[in-house]
């Protein structure tokens, strides 16, 4: 929560609400599903605090761009009214590394390789996951029902295709669905925000489009 304060600071400033970071346990000592499970407890908190569902909009970059997603389908498995938007940043979903672009980007992603994230697989998972676990995999749910999703993510990166394929499945499903891709943009670029306007541009968008999901018209 330290580390990502700087950046949805910015988003929050930039729509008009208040922001929770929650500092979910992480692997290797919280292998999956722990994550999610923290999140959706986290999620069941806020509208025990009586905040409305349709006043809350998800947001995560990477591995948390995949929470994202998963934190809506535990919260759903748990019959928890589901939140107004999500908006993944350059989300990790894909436990199999599928994508292309691993290899037609791998010149240009200057962060994220196979190698690594073969490697955070193993971490996240733990020895015995599955890893095509939809609470862990997205791109194997169930997304028919799902609140409106905007995806942001950078040209360049290796982990392109999995915002493409979580698009392509959210369109099947049915969801409201937006994905853009920024060109010549690394890996959740939006943390240039404050410092480059590729950042800020992108900060504004994504809170142009959740203000009116939240009734902040």
């Amino acid at each position: 929560m330290y580390t990502h304060r700087k950046v949805y600071a910015h988003v929050a400033k930039a729509i008009g609400c208040r922001a929770l970071i929650v500092d979910y346990r992480r692997a290797p000592e919280n292998v999956h599903p722990g994550p999610v499970n923290d999140m959706a407890r986290s999620y069941k908190w806020l509208l025990d605090q009586g905040i409305r569902p349709n006043h809350v909009a998800v947001i995560g970059d990477s591995a948390g761009g995949g929470l994202a997603v998963t934190t809506i389908l535990r919260a759903r498995e748990q019959g928890l009214p589901l939140p107004a938007a999500t908006m993944p940043l350059s989300p990790w979903l894909d436990m199999e590394a599928t994508g292309e672009t691993f290899e037609t980007n791998v010149a240009k992603d200057l962060i994220v390789t196979r190698d690594l994230i073969e490697g955070m697989t193993g971490m996240f998972l733990g020895e015995s996951g599955n890893r095509q676990d939809p609470l862990a995999n997205p791109l194997h749910a169930d997304l028919k029902g799902f609140p409106p999703i905007y995806i942001q993510t950078g040209g360049d990166e290796t982990l392109l295709d999995d915002s493409r394929k979580l698009a392509d499945l959210a369109n099947k499903s049915g969801v409201d669905v937006t994905l853009e891709i920024v060109p010549e943009m690394q890996h959740v670029f939006q943390f240039l925000a404050g410092t480059a306007p590729e950042g800020d541009a992108a900060i504004r968008r994504l809170a142009d489009w959740v203000r009116p999901k939240l009734g902040l018209v």
